[in-house]
């Protein structure tokens, strides 16, 4: 049973993102430039709703989504799933075996099944009361990504939803920390799934001119902190990582990609949508998470931004980081330019590349990044990753209603360690 005050490891990670599945294919992606993002196909629900998306990859989903249960669940639960699956996975976790099923939390952020509801609606519209499925609500609460990785894998411990936009997997990586350093849970799987692109959805961005537009190459629309930015790109994934007590991870010989150091989570108390122009909300944010940490501005080499490619957003992170590190300036760099904008997923994801930094040594680059804003004046890694060997990561999400959430990242301190792999496979 872990002990309260327990260091947290990540031991395991399920990416599912427009980039690729899987911690290698995403990582070779984001390090490489392979980009995820497309105009969208004729036949895709959202062909008439925006100009570009970050879809994901053509996957199997038949064992999760056949029979009588997948016809009533949305894709954010399907998403979840598979993420659940491959984190599991690549954690080495057999639940029963080497985990006990009382002790593995799950923690799944979101907007929940957004999709679900709008077809429902437009089915009751078309064909009236009848026509409403009985099981609406298991398609569209948002607890269902934890629930049916509970209900699927028989896991017993501390489950719950987290609802914070964009900072939603953040904040679940975080509340996850929390819980295994209380002494509630050994191990817990935590992050987000998100599947935004139907037209309702897309078109309320599109609606508000948030979106990037008018890019004749898909793949240069999204480009975190330059000067010709003209919005984010709206995305789809699921991310979910198996953090777990050090103490745990060492019994069962796991191997750790990097420890969970410290977090900070506050609001702006400033605006619905907008951040606040002079960054203190963020910068305390991260000043909490060093804190937390015992980590002083100077150990931290990169930062992976929460960079969604918004005027505003961008330039707000920016002196935010100024506030926050002073003098210090580390490296910086939005792994958005490649995936866009997954909404809560997306911090799980940089998480995960905050991580990964660590393991591999390699810093991932801002691509597209042509013409940095003057305004965000950092030390942009650029065109091509950068070799950095960090020992502390920070990685920034922001959301809706002043979200805010820092992840402090470190080296791993179980004695077994992923294998540092410094070669770039494009």
């Amino acid at each position: 049973m872990t002990a309260p005050g327990s260091a947290v490891t990540i031991t395991g990670m399920g990416l599912i993102t427009p980039v690729g599945r899987g911690v290698e294919a995403v990582y070779d992606a984001l390090l490489g430039g392979r980009s995820g993002i497309v105009k969208p196909a004729a036949d895709h629900p959202i062909a008439n709703s925006i100009e570009v998306a970050g879809i994901l990859p053509a996957f199997d989903a038949g064992r999760i989504a056949s029979g009588p249960d997948g016809k009533v669940m949305d894709r954010t639960v399907v998403l979840a799933q598979l993420a659940a699956e491959d984190a599991l996975g690549d954690a080495g976790l057999v639940v029963g075996e080497n985990v006990d099923p009382d002790r593995l939390g799950v923690i799944v952020g979101g907007v929940g099944g957004m999709a679900t509801l709008e077809q429902q609606v437009l089915a009751r519209a078309e064909r009236g009361r009848a026509a409403v499925s009985p099981y609406l609500l298991t398609g569209i609460l948002p607890n269902m990504p934890a629930a049916r990785i509970a209900i699927r894998f028989g896991l017993r411990g501390y489950t719950s939803a987290v609802g914070t936009a964009c900072a939603s997997g953040a904040q679940a990586i975080a509340d996850a920390v929390r819980l295994i350093r209380s002494g509630e849970a050994d191990v817990v799987l935590c992050g987000a799934s998100e599947a935004p692109l139907f037209p309702t959805f897309a078109e309320t961005f599109a609606n508000a001119r948030a979106l990037a537009r008018g890019w004749d190459d898909p793949t240069e629309a999204s480009r975190p902190f330059d000067l010709r930015r003209n919005g984010f790109v709206l995305s789809e994934g699921a991310g979910l990582l198996v953090l777990e007590s050090t103490a745990h991870a060492t019994a069962r010989k796991a191997r750790g990609y990097a420890d969970v150091a410290g977090y900070g989570v506050n609001s702006d108390a400033h605006h619905p949508t907008a951040p606040r122009p002079d960054g203190m909300g963020a910068a305390e944010c991260m000043r909490r998470a060093l804190a937390s940490g015992g980590v002083q501005p100077s150990q931290v080499a990169y930062i992976n931004a929460h960079g969604t490619s918004t005027k505003l957003g961008d330039v707000a992170e920016s002196v935010a980081i100024g506030l926050a590190f002073g003098d210090h300036t580390p490296a910086v760099s939005s792994t958005k330019a490649l995936t866009g904008h997954m909404l809560g997923t997306s911090g799980v994801v940089e998480a995960a590349a905050a991580a990964l930094a660590i393991t591999t040594g390699l810093v991932p680059p801002t691509y597209h990044l042509d013409d940095p804003d003057p305004a965000c004046p950092l030390d942009h890694v650029r065109k091509e990753p950068r070799d950095l060997r960090p020992e502390y990561t920070l990685s920034n999400s922001f959301g809706f209603g002043g979200q805010n959430v820092s992840l402090l990242l470190g080296t791993a301190t179980t004695p077994e360690r992923r294998e540092t792999n410094s070669e770039v496979r494009v």
